[in-house]
């Protein structure tokens, strides 16, 4: 029995979904161009990324789901209540990127995915095997919601929406159920002659229009590498401690983007989007797990952001933050974080000469 495509789009809402699309199970069409990414090594130190056994499920997606026919792919918008920029880019603040300012999107999104998937097996009446992704799957998740009708991939490699912006967060059911109609790609694109991403970049990470030199990317630099930070990009970072927002605030579709009916995904204070960094820098693993584990900087623990703190700290022209850095590079239990905290005192001292 198929299941229609109307009634899985009210349920999705629903459950809150923004949006929803389904197509049939396929390969992504921009496979090729991601295995070419690969192969130049852009994918920096993300190994998981090109494991053979990643490869032939991105390649059939039957790899992962014997049988699966169709491909359900959900939105979440997460855009909030607006902090001031004059409070994000204070020095003194650790700059944290906007998905991240409330509670965890896994958290909210995976239980509303598993409880679409219970509405499809009952809606198809018959044995219906599925599986569900939320940012864990070898799905290449942006060219699927693009072909599920959801938006277009941008230069910057966001999938954004001509008029909800690019905020979003995707999920994805891969299931052996079939619906009566499927969805119409979108556009690939919308950003005809703009660059404002690819110029706004920090760290010039953009190899080309619609390719992102991860290496280079603060929101790899910051969350996914887990060792040391290139010398050469410190000082480019600016006040980020998790993520970066800058390719998609210039994008001139994020005008659009309104606050999120999710309001889990705001934050409770000016201290979550951008929380002091001398407080940052005094957490311990206690300190860290009172204040984030119900946050996406959870996955990173507390060395890294520590040592993302030290950057900042580093590139924030303030002496004051000099004695606090200097105790982490002489008794902090962590390598990681003891060379990070004495390159922030170079960088302090080196600036203090040059003013």
């Amino acid at each position: 029995m198929t299941v229609p495509l109307e009634a899985l789009r009210a349920r999705a809402a629903s459950l809150g979904f923004t949006q929803v699309g389904a197509i049939r199970a396929a390969p992504a069409p921009t496979l090729d161009a991601y295995l070419r990414w690969i192969e130049a090594g852009m994918h920096g130190a993300m190994g998981y990324l090109a494991r053979p056994d990643r490869e032939a499920r991105r390649r059939d997606l039957n790899v992962i789901l014997p049988g699966v026919r169709s491909l359900v792919v959900v939105a979440l918008d997460y855009g909030t209540n607006a902090i001031p920029e004059s409070v994000l880019a204070d020095p003194r603040r650790g700059r944290i990127s906007n998905y991240a300012w409330g509670a965890d999107y896994h958290a909210i999104m995976t239980p509303r995915l598993e409880s679409l998937v219970a509405w499809l097996r009952e809606a198809s009446g018959d044995e219906v095997a599925s599986r569900v992704y939320v940012d864990t799957g070898a799905v290449l998740e942006r060219s699927h919601a693009q072909q599920a009708g959801l938006g277009f991939v941008g230069k910057n490699t966001m999938l954004i929406h001509s008029r909800r912006g690019s905020f979003m967060f995707l999920g994805e059911i891969l299931t052996t159920a079939a619906f009566d109609a499927y969805d119409a790609p979108h556009r690939p694109t919308m950003c005809g002659t703009c660059t404002r991403c690819l110029e706004a970049c920090p760290t010039d990470a953009f190899a080309q229009p619609y390719v992102l030199d991860a290496r280079r990317c603060i929101s790899y630099l910051t969350i996914e590498l887990k060792g040391a930070i290139p010398e050469d990009l410190r000082p480019l970072m600016g006040n980020w401690v998790y993520g970066c927002d800058v390719c998609q605030q210039v994008c001139p579709f994020t005008r659009f983007v309104q606050p999120s009916a999710e309001t889990a995904f705001w934050p409770v204070d000016a201290d979550r989007a951008a929380p002091p960094l001398a407080g940052l820098l005094a957490l311990d693993e206690d300190g860290f797990a009172a204040r984030f584990r119900e946050s996406a900087i959870w996955r990173i623990k507390r060395e890294r952001l520590v040592r993302n703190a030290c950057v900042a700290a580093g590139n924030s022209g303030h002496a004051a933050f000099a004695p606090r850095l200097d105790a982490l590079a002489r008794s902090d239990p962590s390598a990681l974080v003891r060379e990070h905290a004495a390159w922030a005192v170079r960088a302090l001292e080196k600036g203090m000469k040059g003013a």
